[in-house]
């Protein structure tokens, strides 16, 4: 039987070694300049003997299709939070949700110390209502211990027929004991843009994440604004906070409605010539196809010279970053807020056979003054903490960046390694605590209640209209 074995094993040593060799050679074709590690065959020996040990040793027996999943989920998940395998199912639930609309909680997450780690909660979802927040710690999905699982597993398991009821099992910084959260799957319907005339003369944008249409949505919301007023506006606040991010080319989109034709948005730097983007404020850099007609061509010229103040916050990642960054550089607009979360790295989907695919962390982004974003995020030019609640810690709701993932990718500047990141130019007292809305209740009242898009207590918000204001009055003068 052993013998038997040992040839099984030499057979899947020669397979490995065969696709190895002809990957090896695509690649020399591919990059004729480059050149080619030789085959680490005695890695590859290792990795079939363990193969063959395990089919041989195990307690039960094992598939190899199994065996093979798992070697691969191994190689992407070590490499950073963010590289995965997409099983049929994973990447089918990935392209759907780029659309706005796919089934589970609504939560942006990543893995740590073998455990999942919310990074934002999705705006107007289950995990939103019921108060889930950035940082949290999910242990235990129902009764399943999630130390063990992969990120893929864990994420399966929180998605499901909706109407259905799944327990969290939550350590939150703060929280003496774990919080047991109920929340009941939904068909996640995100409305990326949500747009009002908090004041008169003063837009308000708020962009929960950024899909197929935010652009075309974002350019509709403006378009608004000037029909309902006479005159143009005197400031616009674009809402960034808690934005996980999304499609690149809606963050482009979202840059070029302010920033003059052909400005530089954001470049990427990575090692295959793919990798190397240098996107500009151009229609061809945000539109589907070229047959699509540009949804911004008709904005009003005061569009790109409106006063504006970005909000920002630790749940702001990825292309909420690159937006920050872009109008920051530029200076177009204020940043206002506390530092993003420091997603910098672009992840390409890569299909595979078998309607799979994999999630690989190709390159870095970096602002048109050549920051790169990784690890490091957008330091707002002023700095506002958020409210809380009298009488509820919320202390390290906001905490968590990508610089604290386990394996997160450096920074990629040689100049900004090691670097703290960059002071704010101006800090704000540090907001009033605000009463809860009710007796015994720790309902943040600062936050918008569910209909509602703003809340008169959000103090950030509040903030952002007063320098509005300030600037207005400047100007006049």
């Amino acid at each position: 039987m052993r013998g038997k074995m040992q040839k099984v094993s030499l057979i899947f040593f020669g397979a490995i070694i065969g696709v190895m060799i002809s990957l090896n050679f695509s690649a020399v074709a591919n990059k004729d300049k480059e050149a080619v590690n030789p085959l680490p065959i005695d890695d590859l020996r290792a990795f079939t003997e363990v193969f063959g040990k395990i089919k041989s040793d195990y307690v039960e027996p094992v598939e190899d299709k199994k065996l093979i999943t798992e070697a691969i989920n191994g190689m992407l998940t070590g490499l950073d939070p963010h590289s995965a395998y997409l099983d049929a199912d994973a990447f089918k639930d990935l392209r759907v949700g780029t659309q706005g609309e796919f089934g589970g909680l609504g939560i942006e997450v990543g893995m740590e110390d073998g455990f999942v780690k919310v990074v934002s909660p999705i705006e107007d979802t289950p995990a939103f209502l019921a108060g889930i927040k950035s940082g949290d710690l999910i242990i235990k999905l129902d009764e399943t211990p999630v130390k063990g699982l992969t990120l893929n597993d864990a994420v399966k398991r929180m998605r499901g027929k909706p109407g259905t009821k799944i327990t969290l099992t939550v350590i939150r910084k703060g929280e003496t004991k774990p919080l047991i959260i109920i929340l009941t799957r939904a068909i996640i319907k995100i409305q990326s843009v949500k747009s009002k005339l908090v004041e008169p003369g003063y837009g308000y944008i708020r962009i929960t994440q950024f899909q197929e249409h935010t652009g075309e949505n974002m350019a509709k919301a403006l378009e608004t604004f000037y029909k309902q007023n006479k005159e143009p506006l005197k400031g616009l606040v674009l809402d960034l906070r808690n934005d996980p991010g999304g499609l690149l080319n809606g963050a482009v989109a979202v840059s070029t409605a302010f920033l003059p034709k052909d400005a530089l948005v954001v470049y990427t730097e990575g090692r295959t010539e793919d990798a190397k983007m240098r996107l500009t404020a151009s229609k061809e850099n945000y539109l589907h196809s070229a047959s699509q007609e540009d949804y911004l061509k008709n904005l009003p010229a005061e569009t790109k010279t409106v006063p504006m103040v970005v909000l920002v916050n630790g749940g702001s990642a990825s292309a909420s970053e690159i937006v920050a960054g872009a109008l920051q550089d530029h200076k177009r607009a204020i940043i206002m807020g506390t530092q993003t979360f420091g997603k910098g790295s672009v992840q390409t989907v890569l299909p595979l056979g078998n309607n799979t695919a994999i999630k690989l962390t190709t390159s870095r982004y970096f602002t048109p003054n050549g920051r790169s974003i990784q690890a490091k995020g957008i330091s707002p030019d002023i700095a506002v903490e958020e409210a809380t609640v009298s009488g509820v810690d919320q202390q390290g709701a906001f905490n968590l960046r990508e610089a604290d993932l386990e394996r997160h990718l450096s920074n990629g500047n040689k100049d900004e390694e090691g670097k703290k990141s960059e002071s704010p130019s101006i800090k704000l007292p540090a907001p009033p605590k605000i009463a809860p809305k009710g007796k015994d209740d720790k309902t943040d009242s600062s936050k918008p209640a569910p209909g509602e898009i703003v809340s008169k207590n959000d103090y950030q918000l509040n903030q952002a209209l007063n320098l509005l204001k300030g600037l207005n009055i400047l100007q006049r003068k």
